[in-house]
């Protein structure tokens, strides 16, 4: 800096850098939401006794939703977009990915908002990563998905798959931190 002083490190020793934090936060998130994934594919398994029946399988881990209100919000952003874009019905091939799709873009999205925040607010890695991903269930299950008119029936989901999604927003904040940080350790070499 001009002035002589150098950037304020943070707890790590490190510099700030916003860039680097969203390319590692980005790829906690892809990481994180294939987690996600798998751990909300093994718990339907656990009280269905079969994989997730929704179009990505367990590629858009809302199979919660879907076994309470027929279709996932993931199948329905993805149909909505398709509506306005090709104007058309998704194949069941073309909801598959698309729902896919929008799981895994919401999910780096988040994440690199999240890396993008440690760089600037270190206090956000609060828990561990456990934090971000209760907020992201409040902020997306709880808030968004109801105001964007994607949850289909008008009751609230049952217990189980409210701790189903809590519990797998949890999994995804945690691991989300773990990859954000070895990645943005190899990035500050």
């Amino acid at each position: 800096m001009a002035n002589g002083m150098t950037p304020r490190d943070d707890e790590d020793g490190r510099d700030r850098n916003v860039a680097a934090g969203i390319v590692a936060g980005l790829i906690g998130g892809l990481a994180a939401t294939w987690a996600m994934s798998e751990f909300q594919g093994l718990w339907s398994k656990s009280v269905d006794g079969r994989e997730p029946a929704s179009a990505a399988g367990r590629h858009d881990a809302r199979d919660r939703q879907e076994r309470n209100e027929d279709q996932n919000a993931n199948e329905r952003a993805a149909q909505a977009i398709a509506d306005v874009t090709i104007q058309r019905e998704l194949t069941p091939d073309g909801l598959r990915y698309g729902a896919a799709g929008v799981h895994y873009l919401f999910g780096g999205v988040m994440g690199a908002l999240y890396g993008g925040l440690c760089e600037t607010s270190p206090a956000v890695r609060a828990l561990g990563g456990v934090g971000w991903g209760t907020a992201v269930w409040i902020g997306g299950d709880k808030i968004a998905v109801p105001l964007l008119g994607l949850p289909q029936g008008a009751d609230p989901l049952p217990l189980e798959a409210n701790a189903q999604a809590f519990a797998a927003h949890v999994v995804y904040g945690a691991t989300v931190e773990i990859v954000r940080r070895g990645v943005r350790a190899l990035l500050s070499q």
